[in-house]
């Protein structure tokens, strides 16, 4: 089935209630991606859930990403979000500084965000803001870092027990 509505639409609807708050829109392989203020983030989603014609009332997904090169933009967390109604997805992002990875918890709008929260904050250390329960989920209690943020060589350069002749090197 086909959505009912159009990525131009649904931009130029949520460009209207928010403005100068969006500061990116595009659609790569048809799948809008809006870059939201990260102080911002939750009025929107909330407003996308609650708006008449857009009836955004899943959230699909909820992740982080580490972008180690981009000064003061360091981590993004991507939430996708979908309209069961409508048959129309859409992906949000928002950005972080290494300094103060911390955003607002939508907990309160979608209770599946608990967990999904956990693992971020779990993997790359993104704090959600009045979470519930904000503690790991997956890795050890005992752990102080963040395994998927790239900080960490892939490789221990001192083993010697290892021939890279082996590995096609």
């Amino acid at each position: 089935m086909a959505s009912k509505l159009t990525n131009e639409a649904v931009i130029e609807r949520i460009k209207g209630q928010f403005g100068s708050d969006i500061l990116s829109a595009e659609t790569p392989y048809d799948f809008l991606t809006i870059e939201v203020l990260a102080s911002k983030q939750h009025e929107i989603i909330e407003w996308l859930k609650k708006d008449e014609m857009l009836k955004i009332s899943f959230l699909t997904n909820l992740g982080g990403v580490h972008y180690p090169e981009q000064a003061g933009r360091e981590f993004a967390v991507v939430y996708h979000l979908q309209s069961m109604v409508n048959n129309f997805r859409l992906r949000l992002k928002i950005y972080v500084s290494k300094e103060n990875p911390e955003v607002d918890t939508i907990v309160d709008l979608y209770a599946g965000a608990n967990w999904m929260e956990r693992e971020t904050y779990d993997f790359f250390g993104i704090t959600f803001k009045g979470h519930p329960n904000l503690v790991r989920i997956l890795n050890e209690d005992s752990m102080d870092y963040f395994p998927m943020r790239k900080e960490y060589h892939l490789e221990d350069g001192t083993r010697e027990d290892k021939d890279d002749r082996f590995f096609g090197r």
